[in-house]
């Protein structure tokens, strides 16, 4: 089973498209995935047309006090064949102030995931966009990190924050965590997106996805992602490019360690 976390310290960078369209390409492959959505914001658990009031059954019962619910019990058939999610709950917010008092939530994720290890071939953890005790969990818990990032000048500095973080939670957690950055929302028709796109290849040359996710109205409509049977568009097709470099990208970084 590997366990890959989406994420980004900061927002906007489309981090919940690329959990989902990551998540459909792999189910599309006859892959057993489970997409767990970690983000009190919920946007990807609304996409998939789960209400959050009230609160469904979903990843804050991972850290209940009484030693967390079982992820497959958890866990949500979806109209996607071989695709499963988790819903996220509001309650998420809450768990900050409960790390200081309640020991172990640190390691929460990482024990449910190791619970069901053998039932699914990819588990996609939707991150929150802030660094807190939810991503900490995920990079944790995660064999590999795919960093959503825009191509705007002020991304950068997000990307910069993320992958210092993941350096700190690689040496914590005494195992490699592997890197890879996926370029987003990019415009070719303004000179900033242009240069900064330049500058990801430069500045972060081997971890980086050698192409972009193009900007593309209809990746903005989350929901018709679930419901369409193919999603077509640029911006979907971009995605499974994206996805078969991280399938082979992998190995060789395997290799070479």
């Amino acid at each position: 089973m590997q366990t890959w976390a989406i994420a980004n310290q900061k927002g906007g960078v489309g981090k919940t498209t690329t959990s989902l369209l990551l998540a459909r390409g792999l189910a599309g492959m006859e892959q057993r995935v489970l997409l767990v959505d970690l983000d009190p914001h919920a946007s990807l658990t609304r996409a998939f047309g789960i209400p959050t009031d009230p609160a469904p059954p979903g990843t804050h019962d991972i850290f209940s006090e009484l030693g967390g619910a079982d992820l497959t019990s958890l866990a949500r058939r979806t109209a996607i064949t071989g695709l499963l999610m988790v819903p996220a709950q509001p309650a998420l917010a809450t768990l900050e102030r409960r790390g200081a008092t309640q020991p172990g939530l640190g390691l929460a994720l990482g024990r449910a995931l190791h619970a069901v290890r053998g039932r699914y071939d990819y588990v996609l953890l939707d991150c929150p966009p802030t660094l807190g005790l939810l991503m900490v969990n995920a990079l944790a818990a995660a064999d590999r990190l795919v960093v959503p990032s825009q191509t705007d000048p002020l991304a950068m500095h997000g990307l910069a924050d993320m992958l210092r973080t993941a350096e700190m939670v690689e040496r914590s957690r005494r195992r490699p965590l592997p890197r890879h950055v996926i370029p987003t929302l990019y415009d070719r028709r303004t000179r900033s997106g242009v240069r900064v796109l330049d500058q990801l290849h430069e500045r972060y040359e081997g971890i980086v996805w050698p192409k972009s996710i193009p900007m593309d109205t209809r990746l903005r409509d989350a929901p018709s992602l679930v419901e369409e049977e193919v999603p077509t568009g640029r911006g979907a097709d971009a995605y499974q490019s994206a996805l078969r470099w991280l399938l082979a990208v992998l190995p060789r970084q395997q290799e070479a360690a």
